[in-house]
């Protein structure tokens, strides 16, 4: 079992966007995960930070984009996202804050 903290370094933030709410309709969740993070460790992250029962985990990795930064090319970070499926009766109300 790993400490709060740790738990909190898996899972950065949720991500509340047109796609995460309509994701939500089907009893689902979207959240901003740590890039070295697994499918297991962010499973126990959310079963334990939270209290629910977690179905599935799906994961994607978003590349970043280049950009120009004050004349110069510079690039945003790889982001990493976590589609968590509860199990049926499990929520979570994202809109409040971890």
């Amino acid at each position: 079992m790993s400490t709060k903290a740790e738990l909190y370094d898996v899972i950065r933030k949720p991500i509340i966007t047109e796609k995460a709410t309509m994701a939500s309709e089907h009893n689902a969740v979207v959240f901003e995960v740590a890039i070295e993070a697994n499918k297991p460790q962010i499973k126990e992250a959310v079963e334990t930070l939270f209290n629910v029962k977690v179905k599935a985990v799906n994961t994607t990795i978003t590349k970043g984009k280049v950009k120009r930064f004050r004349g110069a090319l510079g690039k945003r970070k790889d982001v990493k996202k976590a589609y968590v499926t509860l199990e049926e009766g499990n929520t979570i109300d994202v809109s409040t804050g971890l």
